[in-house]
């Protein structure tokens, strides 16, 4: 086909093209205004799950990196940087459940020197020989 005709067919694919990027170029601020209160709750969830298994003590580190991405997050939707609000939300659930899995890592660390403290003295007083 000469002089600028082109078939039906690549026209067809062509305005399927353009309404397709028309599409996610019209979504896009729509989810860019939407606020991210899902997660921003998720977390405040995971922040307080978090402090529920003694974060402060033993991934204090993980959870104050987790309480100021939460405070961030809750500024940026003040302030409606709904993008902004999201990615530090997320963060926060990030380092929030880092800090409970730390937390949780040290709990059980220290039940198991407790429970193996405990049976060191129970063969003591039984007048066993500790074995590894």
């Amino acid at each position: 086909m000469h002089g600028g005709t082109h078939p039906p067919a690549r026209w067809v694919r062509v305005l399927a093209g353009l309404a397709l990027v028309t599409a996610f170029t019209l979504a896009a601020p729509v989810v860019a205004r939407t606020p991210p209160t899902a997660e921003v709750s998720a977390a405040q969830a995971a922040v307080v799950r978090a402090e529920s298994v003694d974060a402060d003590q033993y991934a204090g580190d993980a959870i104050s990196r987790a309480r100021e991405a939460l405070a961030q997050a809750q500024a940026a939707v003040a302030a409606r940087k709904h993008d902004d609000a999201r990615r530090l939300a997320e963060l926060a659930s990030a380092e929030a459940d880092l800090a409970h899995a730390r937390s949780r890592d040290a709990l059980a660390r220290a039940e198991l020197a407790q429970r193996k403290a405990q049976v060191g003295e129970l063969r003591a007083k039984l007048g066993m020989e500790a074995t590894p």
